[in-house]
């Protein structure tokens, strides 16, 4: 049988498109919004796009680069 090498689509991501700065960045925006306004509403209304943008980038884009293949051709350095 042979192995397949998994993939990892953040090999062909920068620094700063990486999971660990995609979330310190979102959660940055959503608890700053709320340390410097106060306002429950003004939070959720960051909190819901920069919540979506950061599921997809770290749960849906991850996947679907995997799935389609696109990556298979590419070297990794």
């Amino acid at each position: 049988m042979s192995e397949k090498q998994t993939i990892n689509p953040w090999n062909y991501k920068p620094w700063w498109c990486q999971p660990w700065s995609i979330m310190l960045t979102g959660l940055t925006l959503i608890s700053g919004s709320w340390l410097i306004f106060q306002l429950i509403w003004l939070t959720i209304f960051v909190a819901i796009p920069v919540l979506t943008w950061m599921g997809f980038f770290l749960l849906i884009w991850p996947k679907l680069m995997i799935e389609s293949g696109v990556l298979e051709g590419k070297s990794n350095e």
